[in-house]
């Protein structure tokens, strides 16, 4: 937990590597994970930077593998799914990889190419073996119509005479071209027949009922079967211009019927032969594509991390002597020992004589924020990285939103039965997570759901808790320890139907004994004073746990000015806002207690419940200064002296306004000392400079901080880079931004405590939607007897569940988990919380395989 109390501590890191190990150190830093990398070569065009060439070959064998995978997927074969992504190849790997990736692709190529030519001859075969069978009755009937005109005697092969035995001896006779036609062209087809002839054209069509398979696309294709008779050589040839133009194809027809059977029977033998190939063409196909899809994920994992490689090692420099590559990044202070030994194996790896050394450098620069998590701190850590990222080294606010947020939810939404409905879905993402997590998903809401799964777990449970503390359990309580109320005095009609009835703790009815555990179950019958009595009481718990709550983060303020090293900002600013909230607020829920703890209901008059005096209207007299007032026989004070013990902690809090708005922008003026610049060596641009620091320390791999500990390294904090700002403004401006400061904390303390009423008014109205959905739907299911009743009960509960689920667990949820978060962020966040850093984003494998692995929409 100590890395997620605050962010880790960073160095800016310059690596010196020797050319050949730098492959194989960038890779085990990738799969680490720990070093974020900057750019030395901002100002250089991409395509002119040292590895651009193996940047192009990576980013052809990613062409390949997706042309492979399209393939793979075309064919409906499974890719193997794998949580376990291979090592990086060395460059001796990566070129047998890339000659594999080049053979299984033209392998690929020439088996698609193969199929889809043997496609084009089997849809061929198979058209003109429909356009044979489906024309013999065209040509009967035109013989007939010949005969009839006159225009010709004889059988059908002496009248007509196909296009291609056109001779002038047959002139007079009808000529006739057939083809097939995609069926969504023909009625233009028939159209442009008809005005290009003027009608003498003869059409006679027939529609294919088998869809045909595109070769291409593998497509359904609908065809229709033509055939057009016509006279003379100016409409054959005006004829065949149109099926050109609407994709026709032609085959050849004989006009004579027997010739017309014999060549269907080679059509058909063709076609068996034809199919044949073609199915073992396929079984070939499947095999190498099955083959192929076991190791396509490793390929493309091996492929996509020696591309981040390569361009990550574009980001180096080179030296002057075109002999060493040199690197800056940030890298965790705990990591540095770990980036040693990487480099000193990376060259021992390549066999290298000049070893790689890792030299830390100082800076003014502000480093970047890491947060190391865990899949159990890291929703938590995103709750409060979405309002900002915190700066560095400051409070991390995740560490107590672990508690504070489930517990602030389960106050809003506190019902035992609801939150046992988020504890099984959370539980069920918990113990299913890897599985799960497998699944990878477009669907936005499943992913915030999955991202928070212990998050919704610790609401459940912290939902059940205030549940049993209420007693409310789907709007109804449990008697699970008797009750400490006796109907001594009521009879049995009375206590069950009197809607008007009011419990009274003063009377003989009740024991006087608190309840073993929450509320006593007897308020679920004291309709009359329920309401009252459930106000009252929330309503004072959220103003405690508000109060409470903004304490402890003006508290955490310290531990930042305690760890910057700002010990007067606790004088100027944290003792007068925790005087001032304290005296005020704090004070408040003094009373609170003061009240339950005083006036009891079995008192004396004068300090029964009748004279016991309003809280709020104390402190509003107390703003005022003015005299509390009470009935008569009534004390309008709790206790001694406690006007003159009001007016002094007001008049305290208002001195506290002049102590923040003047204290700060007077001490910097008048007392705070100007330090001299620092001086920073091997700058970000000077790397020459810093080689010619190293020592043989360093070259052995033990140098500057050796411990880890970060000895030698400078690295400015935020608030000393703040205060260089604050001296160089003008003394107008630092009371202008101190009193912003002053106003916004003063009347910010006012509306933040009023702002935790909404634990209040949520857990009121949470309970109040349960029990008129009870009372609206499931209680007219429970109250029927007759025999329909049990009928009846299954609808009116499958109602009631479904309206539970969607409208007080979905929706009544959403709006409690988002009041919870405004409560962290605004009004808890705000006491200590800068969040003006920005994220530590390594170089990392596993990050970058799951954004390109993430579908898209």
């Amino acid at each position: 937990m100590g890395a997620l109390f605050r962010s880790e501590e960073m160095a800016l890191c310059q690596l010196f590597v020797q050319p050949e190990a730098a492959y194989s150190v960038v890779a085990t830093l990738g799969e680490a994970g720990v070093v974020q990398f900057r750019d030395l070569n901002a100002g250089v065009n991409a395509f002119q930077r040292k590895f651009v060439s193996e940047v192009r070959r990576c980013d052809e064998m990613e062409r390949k593998l997706r042309y492979i995978e399209a393939e793979v997927l075309k064919d409906k074969v499974n890719i193997p799914e794998s949580n376990e992504y291979p090592l990086a190849p060395n460059p001796r790997e990566i070129i047998d990889l890339e000659a594999h990736l080049e053979r299984t692709e033209s392998e690929i190529l020439e088996s698609s190419h193969n199929a889809v030519n043997l496609k084009f001859n089997f849809l061929e075969l198979t058209e003109l073996k429909h356009l044979l069978q489906k024309t013999h009755s065209f040509f009967q009937e035109t013989v007939c119509f010949q005969q009839q005109e006159g225009a010709a005697t004889g059988s059908d092969s002496q009248a007509l005479i196909s296009d291609d035995g056109q001779t002038p001896a047959s002139r007079g006779r009808l000529g006739f071209v057939a083809g097939v036609v995609p069926r969504e062209r023909v009625p233009a087809f028939e159209r442009m027949l008809w005005r290009i002839s003027r009608g003498n054209v003869f059409l006679r069509q027939a529609e294919l009922e088998v869809p045909l398979e595109d070769p291409n696309t593998g497509n359904e294709i609908f065809k229709t079967v033509f055939v057009a008779f016509f006279q003379g050589e100016q409409l054959k040839s005006r004829v065949k211009k149109v099926c050109s133009g609407f994709h026709a194809s032609f085959y050849p027809c004989p006009s004579s019927h027997e010739e017309r059977i014999e060549t269907v029977k080679g059509v058909k033998t063709r076609l068996e032969d034809l199919n044949l190939v073609l199915n073992q063409t396929q079984e070939h196909r499947k095999r190498v594509l099955t083959a192929v899809a076991k190791e396509l994920h490793n390929w493309t994992v091996m492929v996509r991390k020696m591309k981040a490689i390569y361009h990550t090692m574009n980001l180096f420099n080179m030296d002057v002597t075109k002999k060493c590559l040199i690197a800056e990044c940030w890298v965790p202070v705990k990591d540095l020992n770990f980036i040693r030994r990487v480099l000193a194996d990376g060259a021992k790896e390549v066999g290298s004589s000049i070893p790689s050394f890792l030299n830390v450098i100082d800076t003014p620069e502000l480093p970047p924020t890491f947060n190391r998590t865990n899949k159990f701190t890291a929703g938590f850590q995103h709750l409060i990285d979405a309002y900002g990222i915190a700066t560095y080294r400051e409070v991390n606010p995740a560490l107590y939103t672990i508690i504070t947020f489930p517990f602030l939810f389960g106050i809003m939404f506190g019902d035992a039965g609801h939150g046992l409905i988020l504890i099984l879905f959370g539980a069920y993402m918990v113990l299913y997570e890897k599985s799960l997590g497998r699944k990878k998903t477009n669907n936005e809401i499943w992913n915030i759901f999955f991202g928070g799964r212990y998050i919704i777990l610790l609401m459940g449970l912290f939902s059940f808790y205030t549940g049993i503390i209420y007693n409310d359990v789907f709007s109804k309580s449990m008697n699970a320890f008797g009750t400490q109320w006796s109907v001594k005095g009521y009879n049995h009609s009375t206590v069950m139907t009197n809607h008007y009835l009011t419990l009274n703790p003063s009377t003989d009815q009740f024991k006087g004994i608190p309840y073993t555990m929450g509320l006593d179950p007897v308020w679920q019958l004291a309709e009359a004073n329920k309401i009252i009595f459930m106000n009252s009481f929330k309503m004072k718990l959220s103003i405690i746990f508000g109060v409470v709550h903004m304490i402890f983060g003006v508290s955490l303020s310290v531990v930042n000015h305690l760890h910057f090293k700002k010990p007067m900002n606790i004088v100027l600013e944290f003792i007068p806002q925790m005087i001032f909230l304290v005296l005020l607020f704090f004070y408040m829920v003094a009373l609170m207690f003061t009240k339950w703890i005083m006036y009891g209901p079995t008192n004396e008059e004068a300090t029964g419940p009748f004279c016991a005096p309003s809280v709020l209207i104390t402190f509003i007299n107390m703003m005022l200064f003015k005299e509390n007032t009470a009935p008569e026989g009534c004390d309008p004070y709790m206790f001694p002296n406690q006007k003159t013990i009001q007016r002094t902690f007001m008049i305290i809090s208002l001195l506290c306004i002049p102590w923040l708005l003047l204290g700060k922008p007077i001490y910097l003026i008048c007392f705070h000392k100007k330090t001299p610049p620092k001086s920073h060596s091997a700058s970000n641009g000077d790397l020459n400079q810093g080689m010619e620091l190293q020592s043989d320390t360093h070259v052995s791999g033990n140098g500057a901080s050796n411990g880890g500990g970060g000895d030698g390294m400078i690295v400015t904090s935020p608030d000393d880079v703040a205060e260089e700002e604050e001296e160089e403004e003008p003394a107008v401006e630092l009371f202008i931004h101190q009193a912003i400061h002053t106003i916004e904390y003063v009347l910010s303390t006012v509306s933040h405590t009023a702002s935790y009423l909404r634990l209040w008014a949520l857990s009121l109205a949470h309970a109040q939607l349960s029990e008129v959905l009870w009372n609206m739907v499931l209680r007219k299911g429970l109250q029927s007897h007759t025999h329909y009743g049990a009928i009846t009960l299954v609808i009116t509960f499958c109602a009631w569940s479904l309206f539970t689920l969607a409208i007080l667990v979905m929706m009544e949820g959403l709006s409690a988990f988002l009041h919870t978060l405004r409560l962290h962020w605004v009004e808890f966040m705000s006491k200590f919380y800068t969040g003006t850093g920005y994220a530590f984003a390594p170089f990392s494998f596993k990050r970058i395989l799951e954004t390109e692995e993430t579908p898209e929409e």
